[in-house]
């Protein structure tokens, strides 16, 4: 049969796996006893959706070394697959074929290119020349053989096979002066890799060892072979926290592929009485590559006494909970609930509110005492808690306001809105921020001079959640959030200036109207000559990131150019004749508005009435 090519995708990891791009080149085992034990779960799932009662012991993995013919066999039970599943598994890279490989990962040692795109049987060419795959699917009479070298491509031809279940046969490199591949040949290493990596896979891995005994009446030993299970078969999370050390759980977490980062916590819990279930939840430290894209599935492995019911379980966890990884195993659920039944079962929504209690509790202890780790975790997902603040019209407050962090004027690192309320003057009124692309920005931008002037606080709102989240909070601790763009600042004597050259103002604003629904003298500049501020529960960034709708040309707000009356410009002002009024009011206008990032109008205008200021 003509040889098949891989496509270009699935060609190019290859080229990086057989470069020796992933370091850890162990990990091929784990990767190909998980596939095993996904064969071995679809094969009982579908006895059981057939109504039959599977006998789960039946399944096994088994692991055959040939040191003579230099190859490791790799063998189970399960499903099996035809010709059609061999092409969409072993052909190209994950059904969705969806490959977003980052550039930056050819240029960095080490990446977990397995963890990260989830296509563990390609790590087996960094250990193998060549690979060969026998399978038979179950209810079907035809087995095949897939053959791939590596690169080049591969061939699938018709095979025989007695039973059901798939073969892998891994035809081990040979040895080069720096990488030892006689170790994956070695009983002692494979075990040791079993242990490390898949002891709690659920059906037995077993292997022909080679043993000594003392002979019957004699000093001398003999050598035997015994057929041994290596792994315990006890879900880790059915085992003592005692009993777990922190190189357990994350070797849990890396074998589930939860993700090819560190955790930045573990949550093992059990609870038993009216409610029963184990919970072994993870945070990851970065974001899945897809996290933020629809592709990406959220959720929870619920089990039942040991067996999975559903792989993403999406009703045990809040939306803004989304990134939390683990699993579920509760004995009050039914081995044939349905998505149905799901639903409606009040267990399992009892759960889901012990377990957000639960995670709510283990992040706000992570934030209060091991700040570092919790900065970390808040780069890679506080968006999604933002997100969570502004869903619902605020139904989750009160669990995630204390989660959520910005940047501030006084801080060099993250601040909770509790610490920035224990550091506000006496006489502050309100909790005071700034929306921008940057904190430096931010800083910069004229509006701010006034509540830095006064020693407060301000907060760098740098997302477009941001504020809408904030908007959506209302207050905390009793005070009331506010943008530095506002009309009223709720600072000392704001309304005394605002008052004074009433004249000169109405003459300003008369030659903007249309454009700003008022003009005024204001507090809050120092050195700047002027700014836009707003009236309405609109803000200018609002604005912004709601233009980008459909209703983009409603969302508009109500904007008012504050004069600095201290500034060398504002003489000009009072000295101008109309014409030139007109000119001034329209430039100031126009530069306010590239300040805080809005589109001029008629920007060719602006850059006229540059030209005919210059030229009086």
């Amino acid at each position: 049969m003509a040889k098949k090519q891989f496509k270009a995708e699935s060609k190019r990891l290859l080229d990086l796996m057989i470069n020796s791009i992933y370091t850890q080149k162990e990990i091929f085992l784990r990767e190909l006893i998980s596939n095993a034990s996904d064969a071995s779960d679809k094969s009982y799932y579908n006895a059981l959706l057939a109504g039959k009662t599977p006998d789960r012991e039946r399944y096994q993995i088994r692991l055959d070394v040939d040191k003579v013919k230099r190859t490791l066999t790799i063998t189970d039970n399960g499903i099996g697959m035809n010709k059609e599943d061999l092409e969409k598994n072993l052909g190209t890279i994950a059904e969705s074929g969806s490959f977003r490989f980052k550039a930056e990962s050819e240029e960095k040692d080490g990446v977990d290119i397995i963890g990260q795109f989830g296509v563990g049987f390609y790590s087996a060419f960094m250990v193998a020349d060549e690979v060969a795959v026998t399978s038979k699917k179950e209810g079907e009479d035809t087995a095949w053989n897939w053959v791939s070298k590596g690169s080049d491509g591969y061939t699938v031809t018709e095979a025989e096979k007695a039973s059901t279940g798939t073969e892998i046969v891994l035809h081990i490199k040979e040895n080069t002066e720096t990488e030892n591949y006689d170790e994956f040949l070695e009983q002692y290493r494979l075990t040791d890799l079993v242990k490390k990596y898949s002891d709690f896979i659920k059906y037995p891995i077993v292997m022909e060892l080679t043993k000594s005994r003392k002979k019957e009446d004699s000093d001398e030993y003999e050598q035997y072979t015994e057929t041994e299970t290596l792994n315990s078969r006890i879900p880790l999370w059915k085992k003592s926290k005692k009993e777990l050390t922190e190189e357990d759980y994350k070797g849990f977490y890396h074998a589930q592929r939860y993700g090819f980062d560190e955790p930045v916590k573990t949550i093992h819990t059990s609870v038993e009485g009216n409610l029963t279930y184990t919970a072994l939840l993870f945070l990851p430290g970065t974001a899945p590559y897809d996290f933020y894209t629809k592709e990406f599935k959220k959720g929870l492995a619920l089990y039942s006494n040991g067996v999975m019911i559903m792989e993403k379980c999406a009703d045990l966890l809040p939306d803004y909970f989304g990134f939390v990884q683990g699993l579920v195993d509760s004995a009050d659920l039914s081995l044939n609930i349905s998505r149905e039944m799901l639903q409606q079962d009040h267990q399992l929504k009892a759960i889901s509110k012990n377990l957000t209690k639960t995670i709510q509790k283990e992040l706000a202890a992570l934030c209060s005492k091991d700040r570092a780790a919790y900065a970390k975790f808040f780069d890679a997902f506080g968006r999604t808690l933002k997100y969570g603040l502004y869903s619902d019209w605020g139904m989750h407050k009160d669990v995630l306001q204390d989660l959520i962090m910005f940047r501030s004027s006084k801080e060099e690192d993250y601040t909770t809105l509790k610490e920035y309320l224990e550091r506000m003057p006496e006489e502050q009124k309100y909790i005071y921020y700034g929306t921008g692309e940057t904190k430096e920005k931010i800083r910069l931008m004229p509006a701010a001079e006034g509540v830095l002037a006064k020693g407060y606080e301000l907060l760098y709102f740098t997302e477009d959640v941001d504020e809408f989240a904030v908007k959506m909070l209302g207050t905390y601790g009793e005070k009331e959030f506010k943008n530095i763009t506002d009309a009223d600042l709720g600072i000392e004597n704001d309304t005394e200036i605002e008052e004074k050259y009433p004249e000169l103002m109405g003459k300003l604003k008369d030659a903007l109207v249309g454009k700003v629904a008022d003009v005024k003298t204001s507090s809050r500049l120092v050195s700047h000559p002027a700014c836009l501020s707003t009236r309405g529960a609109i803000s200018i960034e609002m604005e912004k990131v709601l233009s980008a709708g459909p209703d983009g040309e409603m969302a508009k707000a109500e904007k008012v150019l504050e004069i600095n009356p201290n500034h060398v410009l504002f003489a000009q002002l009072e000295s101008a004749d109309e014409e030139r009024l007109n000119l001034l009011a329209n430039v100031l206008l126009d530069q306010a508005l590239l300040i805080e990032g809005l589109p001029l109008e008629n920007p060719v205008e602006y850059a006229n009435n540059i030209w005919k200021l210059l030229e009086k």
